[in-house]
């Protein structure tokens, strides 16, 4: 990718649920082109393609010894993240991977090492914080329409992925659960607006120790549960300010997308950190609800590539970097610790300023 004329080649591996939300975008963006699908399961690659006129499908290899492929969009389990990472760069491509960026703090810094070495980009899901949602909102707190931010409240709580998924048993494994697969919406929404995490707090508990699916050819099927089911944290930002979430798959009561900022003139209610926009108000002393016009234009999952295609072409970084990706990692492994000792636990790992997307920028625009 040195210097682009034209859409930049992209691969994806992993053809299974979050696919067709990549698929449906990406293949919408004028920027890049989807050239190629592979997966462990090559047929299943082949219906994505051809679901999406997507030219070549097959297995991994497919993907990787692809000339004309530039990015890879890595989409497999969380366990699999780093294996699969390692493997793009070792061909030669810049990676954009689905959360979390691994599954421990060791293997991540690998893999941000392995990319340095080969002067290659990692870009970390998710990027729907870069949305019209929390970007407007991190604008309206920069520009101090609530005054200086003092707390969070942010919670995520239902019944559990087994309702809808057919094989949800890699969501409640090892570097999954409700913490590591809808945390990194959270906490990434979190550090945008008050900067990086110095410590955290928590308690966890596990409803069940098994679970069944619930939808699906598996359907009944019994499953182990890995982690904790239920989480309620607290955390203290490097820059002030304090955070309390609430995590859980246990709740028959559902209550999710809540993240309310307040600061010392008004609450900001921000959208649902796992969409890309929605409502954005602002309640002030005397109750008067203030709605905040969002800017920008709405896209979906595929955009935090985009910004580091058109990143890499300018010459500048992008915003959801993998040392991003990795400090939200380092976060919730913290909380794990935290929930285990029932004792504070410091987030060893650090941020710079993290970059903002502008209103203008536009996903269905043909820049390169």
């Amino acid at each position: 990718m040195g210097s682009i004329s034209g859409p930049v080649g992209v691969g994806i591996i992993g053809a299974g649920n979050i696919s067709d939300q990549y698929l449906t975008n990406l293949t919408a963006f004028p920027d890049v082109q989807v050239l190629a699908i592979g997966d462990l399961d090559a047929d299943r690659a082949r219906a994505q393609a051809d679901k999406y006129g997507v030219s070549r499908a097959g297995g991994v290899d497919t993907v990787l010894g692809d000339p004309d492929i530039d990015v890879v969009v890595n989409l497999t389990i969380p366990a699999a993240h780093v294996e699969v990472s390692l493997a793009i760069l070792a061909a030669g491509k810049h990676v954009w991977t689905e959360k979390p960026i691994g599954v421990s703090r060791e293997e991540s810094r690998r893999l941000l090492e392995a990319a340095d070495a080969a002067g290659l980009r990692v870009g970390v899901a998710p990027d729907t914080v870069l949305g019209p949602g929390v970007q407007t909102a991190k604008r309206a707190i920069a520009r101090g329409d609530i005054g200086r931010p003092l707390f969070a409240q942010t919670t995520f709580q239902w019944g559990g992925p087994e309702v809808f998924h057919p094989n949800p048993a890699f969501l409640y494994a090892k570097g999954a659960g409700p913490l590591l697969d809808m945390g990194p919406y959270y906490v990434s929404t979190l550090v945008h607006v008050f900067g990086p995490v110095a410590t955290v707090a928590a308690l966890g508990l596990q409803g069940s120790p098994t679970r069944r699916v619930q939808v699906g050819e598996l359907a009944g099927q019994e499953f182990p549960v890995e982690i904790p089911s239920t989480l309620s944290v607290l955390m203290e930002f490097e820059g002030g300010g304090q955070g309390q979430s609430m995590y859980s798959t246990d709740s028959p009561l559902a209550r999710q997308g809540i993240v309310e900022i307040t600061g010392t003139e008004g609450t900001l209610v921000i959208p649902d950190p796992n969409t890309f926009g929605g409502t954005i108000s602002i309640i002030r002393g005397d109750q008067v609800v203030q709605d905040v016009v969002q800017e920008g234009v709405l896209a979906g999952r595929g955009l935090g590539l985009l910004d580091m295609v058109r990143s890499v072409a300018a010459d500048r970084p992008h915003i959801a970097t993998g040392e991003f990706g990795y400090h939200v990692l380092d976060t919730l492994l913290s909380i794990e610790e935290a929930a285990a000792s029932r004792s504070f636990v410091t987030v060893e790992s650090t941020l710079g300023e993290v970059g903002a997307l502008g209103a203008d920028f536009d996903p269905f625009a043909a820049t390169l």
